[in-house]
């Protein structure tokens, strides 16, 4: 079992260096929505992609109810990935060149349904059903809905190095997707200038590697 590790939320080129030192897997950057306090402006993502892609970390740009237009500035950004909460517009459904991690928070069963057979659609991410807000969700209500179906099941909402093991014993996902359980506090976000704890994240990506290797053994 090989799970991989999104660390997402991205806001400085310091963190994507974390990223690279770690070895994470997917490197996620919030755009064009301002409501977030993680939300980057395009040309600071620029720089972020540019570091994760020297180490071929996956890219993702990370929104919510994005426009094709909007979605047109991720495709020039470099970016692997554009990740999808809110509404997913026709349009971008249509004319994205890139592939699409559809968010689900909670899970959407007739929407879901309806994307299964869609290439365009390289992964699901569940998440709790405030985005970014730290929170665990009921994992029970995705039984029935993993499907192993060549897409990439992404788990997010309040995950840590506490309860990674569970998370992965429980769901089973490819993909472990980390923002606030790997952060400062505000106050030391102010004194550091940067969000994203350096000991939190090499913690996760233990935690979540230790797990693998137990789970490979059994």
């Amino acid at each position: 079992m090989n799970v991989k590790v999104k660390i997402c939320g991205l806001t400085d080129v310091r963190e994507a260096q974390m990223l690279v030192k770690e070895k994470a897997d997917f490197g996620g950057v919030v755009l064009f929505f301002p409501k977030s306090k993680r939300c980057c402006e395009p040309e600071r993502a620029k720089e972020i992609v540019k570091v994760l892609k020297s180490a071929n970390i996956k890219t993702v740009a990370v929104t919510v109810s994005p426009s094709y237009s909007q979605v047109r500035q991720i495709e020039e950004l470099s970016f692997d990935y554009v990740q999808v909460h809110g509404e997913l517009q026709k349009e971008v459904l249509e004319k994205s060149t890139i592939p699409i991690i559809r968010a689900f928070n909670p899970v959407n069963r007739k929407e879901r349904k309806q994307l299964e057979n869609e290439q365009k659609i390289a992964g699901w991410l569940y998440d709790a059903e405030s985005s970014g807000g730290g929170k665990t969700f009921d994992w029970t209500i995705l039984q029935g809905e993993i499907k192993r179906d060549g897409k990439l099941l992404f788990l997010a909402g309040g995950l840590q190095a506490e309860n990674i093991k569970a998370a992965i014993c429980e769901v089973k996902p490819d993909v472990v997707d980390v923002s606030s359980g790997v952060e400062y506090t505000e106050e030391e976000t102010v004194k550091y200038g940067i969000r994203k704890d350096p000991v939190k994240i090499k913690e996760f990506i233990a935690c979540a590697a230790q797990e693998c290797r137990m789970e490979e053994t059994k």
